[in-house]
C-alpha cells in the first residue's frame, strides 16, 4: 500500500482515502497501485460488502498528478485504468464521498463509483478541453449515462464546473451532506446497503451495470439465469423466512 492512500475497515465497509492534500489528492502511479489493491481486497474478502473512495484534506481528487506524469509516471494500471479503478470497478458496490472538488480524472474516478455522496459545497468538472486534452478515463462515456446527454455535452465541451446542488438536481449525486460530512453520509448509505443480502446486492449491481449492453430481444434470456442463481441460495430462503417470522434476516452469503 502507498503511504498516500489510507485504507480502513468500518465493519463490512472498506474506506479508501487518497491522502495527498499538498497535491490536492492528485493520482500518481503509487496511488493507482494502492487503490487497485484495495479494490482487490474489497472483492476478495467476503466480510467486506461495500467500498467507499474519498480524499482527505478537504478535497476529493484533482485528477492526474501532472508533475509525476512529466517525470514519466502513468497513473493507470493495465486492465484497471486511471487510479486503478476506472476501467474495472469492483464487483461490489462502490461509493464516492466527495468533499471540495472532483475535477478531471477526479471526476472520472467519482463517475466510476456506483453512487456519489457529496458535500453541498463540492463541485465536479471535466476541464480537459481547456488544456487541449480529452477526458479519456471514462468521463465522456459515463457522464451522459448519468445525466441528460445534452447537459453532459455542455459541461464536457466548456470545461465548466458543476456545483454539487446542480449535480444532485440532475441525479449525478445521490445524497448531499453538510460540508465536511460527505464520508459520514457515505458510511450511512453503505450501512443501509450492508443490511441486505450480499448475493442479491452484488447481482443487482451486475444486472444494472451490464443490462444496457444487452440486445433488447435477449434481455429476459440473459437475466433469467442470473436471477435464478440468487433465488437458489440459502440467503434467498432466509430472507423470505425472516419476513414471514417478522425478524431481521441472518445472512450467510451462501
Amino acid at each position: 500500500m502507498s503511504r498516500d492512500v489510507a485504507v480502513e475497515r468500518h465493519g463490512a465497509v472498506l474506506v479508501v482515502a487518497i491522502d495527498r492534500p499538498s497535491r490536492r489528492n492528485a493520482v500518481n502511479q503509487s496511488v493507482a497501485l494502492a487503490v487497485a489493491a484495495a479494490m482487490d481486497t474489497l472483492d476478495a474478502d467476503p466480510s467486506l460488502r461495500v467500498g467507499i473512495i474519498t480524499g482527505r484534506g478537504g478535497c476529493f481528487c484533482a485528477g492526474m498528478d501532472l508533475i509525476a506524469f512529466l517525470d514519466g509516471e502513468r497513473p493507470e494500471i493495465e486492465g484497471r485504468g486511471f487510479a486503478g479503478v476506472t476501467e474495472t470497478p469492483p464487483r461490489k458496490p462502490l461509493i464516492a464521498a466527495v468533499e471540495g472538488f472532483a475535477l478531471a480524472g477526479g471526476c472520472e474516478l467519482a463517475l466510476a463509483c456506483d453512487l456519489i455522496v457529496a458535500a453541498e459545497d463540492a463541485s465536479f468538472g471535466l476541464p480537459e478541453v481547456t488544456r487541449g486534452l480529452v477526458a479519456g478515463s471514462g468521463g465522456l462515456v459515463r457522464l451522459p449515462r448519468r445525466i441528460p446527454p445534452a447537459i453532459a455535452l455542455e459541461y464536457a465541451l466548456t470545461g465548466e464546473r458543476m456545483d454539487a446542488r446542480t449535480a444532485h438536481g440532475w441525479g449525478l449525486v445521490n445524497r448531499l451532506t453538510a460540508p465536511g460530512t460527505a464520508l459520514e453520509g457515505a458510511l450511512s448509505l453503505a450501512e443501509r446497503i450492508v443490511k441486505n443480502g450480499p448475493r442479491a446486492v452484488d447481482m443487482t449491481k451486475r444486472i444494472i451495470s451490464e443490462s444496457p449492453a444487452w440486445p433488447a430481444a435477449d434481455i429476459w434470456t440473459l437475466q433469467a439465469p442470473l436471477v435464478e442463481s440468487v433465488l437458489a441460495t440459502n440467503d434467498a430462503r432466509e430472507g423470505v423466512l425472516a419476513f414471514a417470522e417478522k425478524r431481521e434476516p441472518r445472512w450467510s452469503g451462501t
